[in-house]
């Protein structure tokens, strides 16, 4: 299994699995053959319903699916947070290289590049860099710096693992997270992998009223902040006394 480590702006590493070039190729015949069903609808539709759309409304037709079909991938991946239809199906996403969720310039950029991935080579250039590539990108992706993974992501406890600085001391922010154990801290991260892939913001707030009042902590700190220092300071006590053990 192919993975990618991304260590996200709040110093946690979260492991994706790279989505393959079967789970991204049959996407894209999906999203091809929706293509080929809206053909047929437009097809038939004058015949089924004895409806006349003129020469005015051929126009509008098809110029209302060509463009459809120029902006079809931008618009799914803006509004679908990184998923067409095909992609959703085959249960895979556009994230950012750092971790988070593409900005609007990186879908822009990765669209754009279709003209090479895909218009000027019929697909063979998005082929070739896909499966030489060490994160099976194509150019918009290299070039818009995203990456395509599954939407489930490989929660281990190695992805969470916290080293404290070693420059300087570090000083838990909650001493009370030495009342957790490895499976609750296992728990929070994938309550924040979920959120960051998915933006359910819901789950979060609900872990983290559950976890204060178990813990009796009382904080201004945002959720995830919240949520994210727990690791931290769970990792560090758990590793301080591991190392207190040995001297």
């Amino acid at each position: 299994m192919q993975t990618v480590r991304i260590t996200t702006s709040q110093n946690i590493d979260i492991e994706y699995e790279i989505a393959g070039l079967g789970p991204r190729i049959l996407a894209r015949i999906l999203d091809g053959l929706l293509f080929g069903l809206v053909i047929i609808f437009f097809v038939l539709f004058p015949s089924i319903t004895s409806v006349k759309l003129g020469e005015i409304g051929i126009a509008i037709v098809v110029i209302a699916f060509f463009s459809l079909f120029v902006f079809y991938d931008l618009l799914c991946e803006i509004f679908m947070n990184g998923q067409s239809i095909g992609k959703r199906v085959m249960k895979i996403k556009v994230i950012s290289a750092d971790g988070g969720r593409p900005t609007l310039g990186q879908y822009l950029l990765r669209w754009l590049f279709r003209i090479v991935d895909f218009t000027m080579t019929g697909g063979v250039c998005a082929l070739i860099c896909a499966a030489v590539s060490e994160k099976n990108q194509r150019v918009g992706d290299m070039v818009a710096g995203t990456v395509l993974v599954r939407t489930e992501p490989s929660a281990k406890m190695e992805a969470i693992a916290f080293t404290p600085p070693v420059e300087e001391a570090y000083t838990p922010a909650f001493t009370e997270a030495s009342q957790l154990k490895d499976k609750d801290i296992a728990l929070i991260h994938e309550v924040l992998t979920n959120y960051i892939q998915s933006g359910n913001s819901v789950i979060l707030y609900n872990t983290a009223v559950k976890l204060k009042q178990v813990l009796g902590i009382q904080t201004q700190m945002d959720d995830m902040r919240f949520l994210q220092t727990l690791i931290k300071d769970y990792n560090y006590i758990v590793a301080t006394a591991n190392a207190d053990e040995l001297a």
